[in-house]
């Protein structure tokens, strides 16, 4: 734990409803430093009558900040504003799914855009 607090910078957190979301900009080895993304849910195990956090974590390196956030706003503008992005969701060409990948069995087709 106290290796895990040296390599802390900075941390913020947003909540939201159930869920709690931490920004934490850290240092690697090298004096790099990145960014983890937290989800966090606090949930009710009925087995045994506790609560838990689920959490979800991101890593974010700084190569990649700016990919990141014009996706990001890119995104945000088309939900508050419709405007449809203009930048491609995907540069590498080599992009390939996983069996890790979750498929949720949607189709853009099963989508409301007129929300």
């Amino acid at each position: 734990m106290e290796n895990q607090d040296k390599n802390e910078v900075l941390s913020r957190a947003v909540k939201a409803g159930k869920r709690t979301y931490f920004f934490d900009v850290k240092k690697s080895r090298n004096e790099e430093m990145y960014l983890t993304i937290t989800e966090s849910k606090r949930k009710f195990n009925a087995d045994n009558g506790n609560f838990f956090y689920e959490k979800h974590k991101i890593f974010l390196y700084k190569e990649d900040f700016e990919k990141f956030k014009n996706a990001l706003t890119g995104v945000i503008d088309f939900i508050e504003n419709g405007i449809v992005p203009e930048d491609t969701f995907i540069e590498n060409d080599n992009f390939e799914k996983t069996d890790d990948d979750m498929d949720l069995g949607i189709t853009f087709d099963d989508i409301d855009l007129s929300l």
